[in-house]
């Protein structure tokens, strides 16, 4: 009989416990949408189980092949370096797809827009409001160019305006983009949308910025939409691997 592979979903982690807390509440749901389906969860750093004894113990159990998910927003640093990094330390014996990180997706712009209402904001107050699309911040063009394209798609969406920010290593910062958003015209509302998973240091940098808004969402967490969003990518990663194995045994 044929395993489907394994979903293992590879947090950061954080010494924050909301964060750890948050990831496993999220996994949880992921493997409710898809009974059958074995879900694991790691970390690179500060929590366990880490990533290197979940593939031991996975391949201790006679297990073969792997999706591993980056749990991840953009393709920056940790995605393109430490997550290969650590699944060439793997045992030999597993075959192991990375998927995917999760941005950019429809998916997640609803989920931000979903942690919006749920602060108290409604469909009939999206002309007059504008939006700061507040990340973590990276150094990489590419992850930049992620975050500006989805703050587009949000503000296609029908938001007055949307703004990206930054925590960290990139600017403007959160408190800068919520000052230039009360200057233009037509906004009479500011929010700020975390755009991030799990809480942890970076995200309350991120709220604290946000004191002179006038909403401040939730993280994205185990939101309906994010574990969809876990098993689009899983399924496209094992799809190619599915297809890879046809090829070589055609060969």
């Amino acid at each position: 009989m044929n395993h489907p592979p394994v979903l293992l979903v590879i947090a950061h982690g954080s010494r924050d416990p909301r964060h750890a807390a948050t990831v496993q509440a999220l996994v949880r749901r992921a493997g409710a949408l898809r009974p059958g389906l074995r879900v694991e969860t790691a970390f690179l750093d500060f929590n366990l189980p880490s990533v290197t004894g979940v593939l031991d113990r996975l391949a201790a159990e006679g297990v073969r092949d792997v999706v591993a998910l980056p749990l991840l927003l953009t393709r920056a640093f940790h995605a393109k370096a430490d997550v290969p990094a650590v699944l060439r330390q793997a045992p030999v014996s597993l075959r192991i797809r990375q998927a995917e990180v999760l941005g950019p997706s429809p998916l997640l712009v609803a989920a931000v827009e979903r942690r919006l209402y749920e602060a108290g904001l409604a469909p009939g107050d999206k002309s007059a409001t504008g939006v700061v699309l507040a990340s973590a911040g990276s150094t990489d063009p590419e992850a930049i160019a992620v975050i500006a394209e989805t703050a587009r798609e949000l503000r296609r969406t029908g938001w007055c305006s949307v703004r990206p920010a930054f925590a960290s290593a990139s600017l403007p910062r959160t408190e800068d983009a919520v000052r230039a958003l009360r200057a233009e015209p037509g906004v009479r509302r500011v929010a700020v949308a975390p755009y991030v998973i799990a809480p942890g240091r970076l995200p309350d940098r991120i709220a604290a910025g946000a004191a002179e808004a006038d909403v401040l969402a939730d993280v994205l967490g185990p939101s309906p939409e994010l574990a969809r969003l876990l098993l689009a990518r899983y399924d496209g990663a094992a799809r190619a691997a599915g297809r890879e194995r046809v090829t070589a045994a055609a060969v």
